[in-house]
């Protein structure tokens, strides 16, 4: 049964930052990584993206993916410019305290999984 975004936000405890447009996407899978040509190069569209980076650069690389939503980790907070450019595009950003590893445990519990290729 597919995931929205919405619900994770439920379950997870997320604060909801900028794009609610987006809330109502589907998600099929999800990464962690930091680097932004990793995730450009490991990510497929619908994934949720765990990362500390906060700045503006990770909307455009979730929109350029596809991503369901982002997900800022260990508390991190993005800049008014990143919230913007959010808003603009409809990606969710998404806050917890949690770090990535406890977040994405809990989303695989969820059962939102990717095979690998």
């Amino acid at each position: 049964m597919p995931v929205k975004v919405k619900e994770i936000i439920k379950e997870l405890n997320l604060e909801v930052a900028a794009g609610e447009k987006g809330l109502d996407r589907e998600i099929t899978g999800g990464y962690c990584g930091d680097l932004l040509s990793d995730v450009m190069a490991n990510t497929a569209s619908g994934d949720l993206w765990f990362t500390i980076q906060s700045h503006q650069n990770i909307v455009a690389v979730a929109v350029l993916k596809d991503l369901a939503a982002i997900i800022l980790v260990n508390d991190r907070q993005p800049d008014e410019d990143t919230l913007a450019k959010a808003e603009e595009e409809g990606v969710p950003i998404l806050l917890s305290t949690l770090s990535t590893f406890a977040l994405a445990g809990r989303v695989h519990e969820m059962g939102i999984t990717r095979s690998e290729t």
